[in-house]
């Protein structure tokens, strides 16, 4: 059995003298499968919602009310950075390895080596983002939805304006949470997005349309979409919590759809409900295989729900503070060739700057050509005679190419005839006009 492994964040003073819990821990690591445990605490944290992001090395962590972001380091487990800006953050997400901050007035700051921010595209605080490697999706207290293009964030030509490519406006009271799934088609791609308004739109934000409306008999705090994009979790401030199947027996989205796009769908049933003395879940998050809900409550409780059986919710731990963040580890991250060591601190503005990484793979192996090239100087004399071969060979004229050259003739042949008729009826409509003339 993989070892899933999640972090959870919480904010506020502790609720109780808990002599358990360790003393200043803000963040922790926990290990769900086979049994489950918190192996590791980051201390000196106090992190409101959506303002959690973790990759392979590091912890990103905004704090409450402040303009500061804890960085900590995975293998070592302490603090490595803290990086200070301009403006108090309201949301954070890791995107391969660039950082997006959602600050309390309405930018988007974009953090690599360098550090760029955006115009006050919202006119409140953002408080939610999402994102796939092509676009940047951001929900605010002003009811709006941005979709960003990622490239052209990265753009480094400092003339080029960094506005959103769309605004989706259908809600009418604050965003409180949004998701996307992982499509890269332009047709099927979705976002799903949680309002104080009671309602839950999901969208074709390539498209800016609404494909369908979601209302609740109470505001929803915050969804979590299943890795598939089959279903997707959505809390409420009454203490439910909602499954909404996107492709059952009566889906809704695609053709087999039994009503239109413009009308509104009521969501009265719960898929459960939260204890009364846990309060409303502050956040969701589903394993990577879609079988496991987590939920974060105010009273520091973290409950599981199993989905695949629909039985009632288990305790997980209690953290004594409010739970604001859970998010679930990768388990089979992608094979890169570099390990970030450490993070680079943004600098606003052209700066140089040094960048360590570790190369992945073993290098005392078998004599790999990469390895030569790594030790020699300069380039390497085989690659230069094979580069010099390379040049004094003729080119090989294979099937495909022989193929390519008669086509090509062929239509050449086409294009002399037309030019020679073109050339024979202007010819005869030149000697027209002279004999008319006459």
């Amino acid at each position: 059995m993989l070892t899933e492994t999640y972090f959870s964040s919480v904010s506020g003073p502790p609720i109780a003298n808990n002599t358990a819990i360790a003393k200043d821990a803000g963040i922790y690591e926990h290990t769900l499968h086979p049994s489950h445990s918190t192996p590791t605490t980051f201390k000196k944290s106090s992190v409101p919602r959506s303002c959690l992001a973790v990759s392979e090395t590091h912890v990103f962590a905004a704090q409450d009310e402040k303009s500061t972001v804890h960085v900590y380091s995975r293998a070592r487990g302490n603090q490595e950075a803290l990086v200070t800006f301009q403006e108090r953050i309201g949301s954070v997400l890791l995107q391969d390895d660039v950082l997006f901050l959602g600050t309390q007035e309405g930018r988007v700051i974009t953090c690599t080596g360098r550090q760029v921010s955006t115009p006050t595209c919202h006119v409140q605080a953002v408080t939610c983002m999402a994102a796939t490697p092509f676009h940047l999706i951001t929900g605010s207290d002003d009811s709006n939805i941005n979709v960003w293009s990622i490239p052209r964030l990265l753009e480094l030509d400092s003339t080029i304006e960094h506005e959103p490519e769309r605004t989706l406006s259908n809600h009418r009271a604050a965003v409180t949470s949004v998701v996307v799934s992982q499509s890269v088609n332009p047709d099927t791609n979705i976002c799903i997005s949680a309002s104080k308004d009671k309602s839950c739109i999901i969208w074709n934000y390539q498209h800016g349309v609404a494909l369908r409306t979601l209302l609740f008999p109470s505001p929803v705090s915050c969804v979590c979409l299943d890795p598939c994009a089959r279903a997707f979790y959505a809390s409420s401030e009454d203490g439910s919590i909602y499954a909404v199947e996107l492709f059952a027996e009566k889906p809704l989205l695609g053709p087999q759809s039994a009503e239109e796009n413009s009308t509104a769908i009521q969501v009265s049933s719960a898929f459960g409900a939260v204890p009364q003395e846990a309060g409303a879940a502050l956040c969701l998050s589903v394993s990577y295989d879609g079988t496991i809900l987590l939920s974060g409550h105010p009273q520091g409780q973290i409950l599981r729900w199993d989905l695949s059986n629909r039985a009632d919710s288990t305790e997980l731990a209690n953290l004594n503070a409010s739970v604001t963040n859970l998010v679930f580890v990768v388990p089979l991250p992608s094979t890169r060739p570099t390990k970030t060591v450490t993070v680079v601190k943004p600098f606003l503005g052209s700066r140089a700057y040094n960048f360590t990484a570790q190369l992945t793979s073993d290098l005392t192996g078998s004599d790999t050509r990469f390895r030569k090239m790594l030790n020699s100087r300069g380039i390497p004399s085989e690659s230069l005679e094979q580069a010099i071969l390379a040049l004094q060979q003729p080119v090989s004229d294979g099937i495909g190419d022989q193929d390519l050259r008669t086509e090509n003739e062929e239509l050449w042949e086409i294009v002399n005839e037309q030019r020679t008729l073109q050339k024979m009826t202007l010819q005869r409509y030149v000697e027209a006009k002279s004999a008319s003339s006459r």
